[in-house]
């Protein structure tokens, strides 16, 4: 089990930015562009923050950033490291816990996926309502004390999820919604995988994000989770993939979420 250093990472923030945030966010591909629309804000490069992994990823900036949207304190997590980078399905266990930490009382996490709906075609989002774990980890793995068992039967929170259809509608914007499966990565799926997925009820498929809904349900966090839907997944489309097209078309969902999220965030943050 990795060890976590959530409380001393919420110490050298808190020296910084007293504020408490209400809601945490990590941005996927594509949206590092809102973590530059937060308000006063205050950077924290994830070398800065005891135990934070650094990611390897192009497309995924690497630091923390505290400030304000629509007027609510929020801490921001401007790029994620993967289960595919470090060989442990915990490496996010000490972000996670720094947003608990630092009082947050929800997470907003954010993905590129590969999309298994005609109907929810690349530039689409999906708000997640169920996952399918088949890398064969989980993040708890040596947990040593019996809340290692958590549950997962609502581990997408009803609340939050009305709050984005309502901020959607109020944007004119479609909202689709669907199970994610995650794959460990970091090769993409073969068409086999993805009729096998499909078979299993999955919507869209990607590398991250399932980990996360883990460890913020550990940690007592509410949960929101929506996918920008970057290319259609293997044997569905045109071609091979890559992880240039998914940096390429990432950005088109990533405008419609950043249109989403403040509406969300004012509502979630409202008294």
């Amino acid at each position: 089990m990795r060890a976590s250093h959530g409380p001393a990472c919420a110490e050298v923030i808190r020296a910084r930015r007293p504020a408490a945030p209400r809601i945490g966010l990590v941005l996927g591909s594509g949206l590092g562009a809102f973590a530059d629309a937060v308000e006063n804000a205050v950077r924290f490069p994830y070398a800065e923050l005891p135990g934070f992994p650094v990611s390897g990823v192009s497309g995924h900036a690497g630091e923390m950033v505290l400030g304000t949207v629509a007027g609510v304190e929020v801490a921001v997590m401007a790029g994620r490291a993967h289960y595919y980078e470090h060989g442990d399905a915990g490496v996010m266990r000490t972000p996670i816990e720094t947003f608990q930490a630092l009082g947050c009382t929800a997470v907003i996490l954010t993905n590129a996926a590969g999309g298994l709906r005609p109907e929810v075609p690349p530039g689409e989002l999906m708000l997640i309502t169920d996952h399918i774990n088949v890398s064969g980890s989980n993040p708890l793995f040596g947990e040593p004390t019996d809340r290692r068992f958590v549950g997962l039967t609502e581990a997408y929170d009803p609340h939050l999820a009305a709050l984005f259809h309502a901020a959607a509608a109020e944007e004119g914007l479609a909202l689709a919604t669907g199970t994610y499966m995650w794959f460990s990565g970091p090769s993409f799926e073969t068409p086999a995988e993805i009729r096998a997925a499909r078979i299993l009820g999955a919507d869209a498929v990607g590398m991250s994000t399932v980990p996360e809904v883990i460890l913020a349900r550990f940690f007592g966090l509410r949960v929101a989770a929506v996918s920008t839907i970057t290319n259609f997944a293997a044997g569905l489309g045109d071609g091979e993939l890559s992880h240039e097209d998914v940096k390429a078309v990432g950005p088109l969902g990533a405008a419609k979420l950043m249109r989403i999220l403040p509406r969300v965030i004012a509502a979630y943050g409202s008294p």
